[in-house]
């Protein structure tokens, strides 16, 4: 089975601050994951370049460009500089680079999904076929109105739009699975349970949100850097321990879909 995890964090030099419940080191390279990804039974990872570091893009350039088979990357750009508009036809071009995500989790940015100040991105990315995770708040409120005015614009809610203790989003989520080009990435699951390993007490919610998305829009993951365990069990608990997920569901849900998805073509 190919086992590609839709999140993790490269960064060398500085240490995370806008989460202080990541790894609070100031390097975690290409080869730290590797050595992780190899012990844990993962495949291949999505490389989303972190905030902290100002030079995270280039070092997920560096680490596609030399792992071509074991990492790709959704990058980013500042979103309010004027110049920043002519950026996503230049990301397109950066090696390894299959999709934006954005984690609009910032003060200054807490309208941004909001008051349609992003809606020359989504005409963006929509001309440059170049698909958008997304993370902040508003975005269930409006993700289904951008998944209209854009219908050839992928779309990714990140990290089960991150839920709070009782998954009060879980409404909004399903209905957000009613727009075709509209996916989930599951990621960071063991974070998101108040209980151990297997963390039970969340596998009803991720039933909901399979019955929504369906396997092929549903994109297992980590962030394995603010994990609570390691990427073995953040494997085993989706690969042993939903027996109602299907070997063909768990091919799809572990890695196939989200490779489909972004266009990365990997052997496996």
């Amino acid at each position: 089975m190919l086992i590609v995890d839709a999140q993790i964090h490269l960064w060398k030099n500085n240490k995370p601050t806008n989460f202080a419940n990541h790894r609070q080191i100031t390097d975690y390279t290409a080869d730290d994951a590797l050595r992780e990804m190899d012990e844990g039974g993962v495949n291949a990872a999505l490389i989303h370049p972190p905030g902290w570091d100002p030079d995270s893009n280039a070092l997920a350039v560096e680490a596609a460009k030399a792992h071509p088979n074991r990492f790709a990357i959704l990058g980013n750009f500042p979103l309010d500089q004027p110049e920043s508009r002519a950026e996503v036809a230049e990301m397109k071009r950066r090696p390894g680079l299959l999709g934006l995500r954005f984690a609009l989790l910032r003060p200054h940015q807490q309208t941004w999904l909001t008051d349609r100040s992003l809606d020359w991105l989504w005409a963006a990315a929509e001309h440059a076929q170049l698909p958008i995770a997304l993370l902040g708040p508003g975005l269930l409120q409006v993700i289904g109105t951008i998944a209209e005015r854009h219908r050839g614009l992928k779309l990714i809610i990140d990290h089960f739009g991150r839920p709070d203790a009782a998954w009060s989003n879980l409404p909004d989520l399903v209905a957000a699975a009613k727009h075709p080009n509209v996916a989930l990435k599951a990621t960071g699951a063991p974070s998101y349970s108040s209980e151990p390993y297997p963390h039970r007490d969340i596998h009803a919610h991720i039933r909901k949100l399979y019955d929504a998305f369906g396997p092929e829009r549903m994109f297992w993951g980590t962030d394995i850097t603010r994990m609570p365990c390691p990427w073995k069990r953040c494997v085993t608990m989706f690969t042993e321990e939903m027996p109602w997920l299907s070997e063909k569901d768990k091919g799809l849900i572990m890695g196939r879909a989200v490779c489909d998805w972004l266009g990365w073509k990997l052997a496996g």
